[in-house]
């Protein structure tokens, strides 16, 4: 029962344990080892383990504390990091084989940064080929599968991480997200994600980097986990600033209408009533779509596009001389190359939507106009959009609705795509389950300063609503 309740346990809870005695950091890090040994073989979340260093690492910190030491805010905590970041001793391989021998010397900022606060590393979590899916799986290390049932996707690019947490495989955890891969793993797997607005979390070390300064714009690093305590928590460790405080009587709460114009489940929708008639007994709530909503799927897809992903597709056919189109025909055929489909198909996706330079500046021109106007426009104001427009597909489904040349992206990425494309800082927590119990969360965005208001009303919404439970591997 103890080893039970130390995993459905957070970072903030088990770094205040640790700091009065009450668990050794040992005790800690052993029983999420456990957890991961027990877990892995179903979700295949982490792809490489560092257990004895851990376990090494949390006795240093016990004999720390012994002496009245403290590390910092994560003193002895265990983490779980995205393949995606460097780590000291670790690989970062992007899922492609040519890289599975490259071991880093130096950490990513952020694992630097909650090194220094004592967090220790368990592992590092699976993705998708050099991150470029909504789906994980790679070549290298194999598909993710969500706990909640393994049939279904467990999201991406984060989708390591957003499995194992979870399934109570770590504290917290550390992703990425250029285009819902924050998200999409927190709403699918029903955990916490915490995407921040644009430049306040560094992403130096992270692999891919991104080509071209307007993906930078929607590219940041950010927690994941069971508490919004913890989102929080990691997010003033990673940005190092505290959030004005806000009230949240000093904001309008905008809410999706109930006809949007967009794909969206009945339990979805009937969970937005749910928290709308929950809030309006107490705030202001409206029924609205937020300016440049119906845009930024295109403006998402033309950014990830520039220059036809040549940088991405140089690294995936490194030593590969077959060719993207010969590589993606020989794979459905046969299924040998070193090359994953997902990743060669949407490289040839960003070579059809690829933007002209004229383009690409008529889009600076209108992020340009937009910042302005959104900045005025998110001062006093809070945003609840869906993730996705229902819970967890079947394996592949995903990917076929976001890569189709049909461009049904238009369709089904405008609620993720909307905080990428502007920047904004977006929260992402569970708030119910579907007719199969699988989760369903919604995303709480604003502008960027008012990161204290939307962790306040993720505070409120998990406390009357699901919130994160701990999910037991289910296998059909």
């Amino acid at each position: 029962m103890k080893n039970l309740y130390i995993l459905k346990m957070d970072a903030t809870s088990i770094a205040s344990a640790i700091k009065k005695k009450q668990l050794t950091s040992v005790e800690a890090v052993t029983v999420f080892i456990e957890q991961i040994k027990a877990v892995n073989p179903s979700i295949n979340a982490v792809v490489e383990e560092r257990f004895s260093e851990a376990l090494h690492e949390a006795q240093e910190a016990d004999n720390l504390l012994q002496n009245n030491i403290s590390l910092g805010k994560l003193h002895g905590v265990p983490i779980s990091i995205k393949e995606s970041f460097h780590v000291k001793g670790m690989k970062t391989t992007g899922g492609l084989e040519h890289r599975q021998d490259l071991i880093y010397q130096e950490d990513a900022e952020v694992v630097q940064q909650l090194k220094q606060e004592g967090a220790i590393i368990l592992g590092k979590t699976n993705t998708p080929a050099l991150c470029f899916c909504q789906e994980t799986d790679n070549k290298l290390y194999g598909r993710t599968n969500n706990p909640w049932d393994i049939t279904k996707t467990a999201g991406g690019s984060s989708g390591g991480e957003g499995a194992l947490l979870a399934a109570g495989g770590a504290a917290v955890g550390i992703g990425s997200d250029i285009g819902g891969s924050i998200r999409f793993p927190a709403h699918f797997n029903g955990i916490i994600g915490f995407k921040p607005g644009k430049d306040t979390v560094s992403t130096k070390g992270h692999f891919p980097s991104v080509q071209h300064e307007l993906q930078g714009r929607m590219l940041t690093a950010g927690p994941m986990g069971k508490t919004v305590e913890d989102m929080q928590l990691i997010y003033e460790i990673l940005s190092h600033s505290v959030p004005k405080p806000k009230t949240l009587h000093e904001f309008k709460i905008e809410i999706l209408p109930a006809k949007p114009g967009y794909p969206l489940s009945n339990q979805t929708g009937k969970l937005l009533r749910q928290l709308e008639n929950f809030l309006e007994r107490i705030y202001s709530v409206q029924q609205i779509m937020p300016p440049y909503f119906k845009d930024s799927a295109l403006i998402w897809q033309e950014i990830m596009s520039i220059n036809g992903s040549k940088l991405v597709e140089d690294e995936a056919f490194n030593n590969d001389r077959s060719g993207l189109v010969r590589s993606f025909l020989k794979e459905k055929l046969r299924q040998r190359t070193k090359v994953h489909p997902y990743l060669s198909w949407a490289i040839m996706g960003a070579k059809m939507f690829k933007p002209s330079q004229k383009r690409v500046k008529e889009i600076a021109d209108i992020l340009q106009q937009g910042d302005e106007l959104l900045k005025t426009y998110f001062d006093q104001r809070l945003l609840i959009l869906p993730v996705y427009y229902q819970t967890a597909l079947d394996h592949g489904q995903v990917f076929k609705e976001i890569f189709s040349i049909r461009k049904t992206y238009l369709q089904y990425m405008p609620y993720t795509a909307y905080a990428n494309v502007w920047g904004l800082p977006s929260l992402t927590i569970p708030v119910g389950e579907d007719e199969k119990k699988l989760p369903i969360g919604i995303q709480i965005i604003s502008g960027i300063g008012n990161e204290d208001a939307i962790f306040r009303l993720g505070k409120l919404l998990t406390k009357r609503f699901r919130g994160y439970k701990l999910a037991e591997v289910y296998k059909r």
